[in-house]
């Protein structure tokens, strides 16, 4: 059987193969195949399994394929560090662009490195180290005794440098008298102004870095020698996927429950009404909680649970739920294991939306009380999006979001006539990456995902 494109998602608990025939102005999602990523040995090894499993579904005795993308999370995904100037400006700026590209960020400093901080870089071993500071003829000395600093842990990784362009050229000299070159990449400041994110050019150097360098899972490289485009953070080409729907349907937010990371996208401007207090506030927002997911990191999530409260949420005894979590899989087959993954999913959403969106904050001035907005503004959303594993296949997955928006009157949040959509073909992530290449076919994909006439 030819195929158009096959899209490949190898993830840190599964690896997902979806194929496409898109060569034509009538796009179709064909089926998919899913196998165990084999991280421990060799993730070809759990593509193989995942495509030969797209064979029996399709009924094919053999599958060719005229080109391949790939998007990776295996092996932890992409681990980022990031360091500016203020936390509030060049930090946050740089945090926002890396999570917006689908990095995970595991360690956040501002001001100058210390040597407890470059102990802890070290400790991480991150793929890509960013380093920002100062707008743009602004401040100099803190971003440039970063360089310094980092550079002399001699990790062999790219750095970034997305600061104040003044230092640019000095930079370079340093990293050519250091003879490493080779590790330097430049790009336009993340805030070359007050106020004001510079957040594209970034996003797409991290990109770009993350291809280059993504090959700590065994037999990664293999995978670069079988695809025909970059290779991308899965949660960044969720994240493209996103802008392109939003550029379509408007204010647009994503959440993607998995399972080992909950992470929630959003496109949208703020209301007239609290525009004034969002300067700072990107309009293409990612986070990511690396502790939430409902495989990897159940044990994690049942945490946050109050004692016996999961018990009693699916009426369960303590013998019965060890029992459960001993034969726990990432696909729920009893009614019981159903009903732990819907709260375990439960879960992850409200504390994910906790932590991504704004709320209304108590604010004592001298005038006397004010109510003022704090953090992201989502009350213009007009459409949500529910992708994952968990949540594209649960029943009543659309009442916890409106169950969390009923519940949370001052959060920042949609109103309760927001549109939930949800990912039946499960391919947004595969749409993100067909959008470089394809974006006409992406759209046309998604749309017909989300069940939009």
């Amino acid at each position: 059987m030819k195929i158009d494109v096959l899209v490949a998602e190898i993830g840190s608990t599964t690896t997902i193969v979806n194929a496409f025939n898109i060569y034509n102005q009538y796009p179709k999602f064909l089926g998919r195949g899913v196998a165990n990523t084999t991280v421990s040995t060799d993730v070809v090894e759990g593509l193989q399994l995942a495509i030969e499993e797209l064979s029996k579904y399709l009924k094919a005795d053999k599958i060719e394929y005229n080109e391949m993308f790939a998007s990776s999370s295996a092996a932890g995904g992409l681990k980022m560090t990031v360091h500016g100037l203020v936390y509030e400006m060049t930090v946050r700026a740089s945090k926002e662009a890396a999570l917006n590209a689908g990095a995970n960020i595991h360690f956040i400093t501002a001001n100058k490195i210390t040597k407890r901080d470059l102990e802890k870089i070290k400790e991480i071993n991150p793929n890509i180290i960013l380093i920002a500071g100062g707008t743009d003829y602004g401040e100099k000395e803190t971003a440039l005794h970063n360089i310094k600093k980092v550079l002399e842990l001699d990790l062999k990784i790219p750095i970034i440098y997305a600061g104040n362009i003044e230092n640019q050229d000095e930079i370079k000299k340093h990293f050519i008298d250091m003879k490493k070159e080779k590790y330097l990449k430049i790009v336009e400041n993340v805030y070359p102004r007050v106020d004001y994110l510079n957040i594209l050019p970034l996003r797409k150097t991290i990109y770009e870095t993350f291809e280059e360098n993504i090959i700590h899972a065994k037999g990664m490289n293999r995978i670069f020698d079988m695809v025909n485009q970059k290779i991308m953070p899965t949660p960044g080409s969720v994240m493209e996927s996103t802008m392109i729907l939003s550029e379509n349907l408007g204010n647009i937010m994503t959440i993607d429950v998995g399972g080992a990371t909950t992470d929630i996208h959003s496109v949208s401007i703020p209301s007239d009404d609290f525009i004034e207090y969002q300067e700072g506030e990107p309009r293409f927002k990612r986070t990511v909680e690396g502790d939430l997911g409902v495989f990897i990191n159940h044990r994690n999530v049942l945490k946050l649970f109050k004692k016996n409260e999961i018990n009693s949420l699916i009426t369960i005894s303590n013998k019965n739920l060890d029992k459960l979590l001993v034969n726990y899989t990432y696909i729920p087959k009893t009614d019981k294991q159903k009903d732990f993954v819907f709260e375990l999913t439960k879960k992850c959403c409200e504390v994910a939306l906790d932590r991504h969106v704004g709320d209304l904050r108590k604010v004592f001035t001298s005038s006397g009380l004010k109510i003022i907005p704090d953090g992201k503004d989502l009350t213009q959303v007009q459409y949500i999006i529910l992708t994952g594993g968990a949540l594209i296949n649960l029943e009543d997955a659309e009442n916890i979001i409106l169950n969390y928006i009923k519940k949370n009157p001052t959060k920042l949040l949609p109103n309760k006539n927001v549109i939930i959509l949800r990912d039946y073909d499960y391919v947004l992530a595969s749409a993100g990456v067909l959008s470089l290449v394809y974006p006409e076919a992406a759209i046309k994909l998604l749309k017909k995902s989300l069940r939009i006439r």
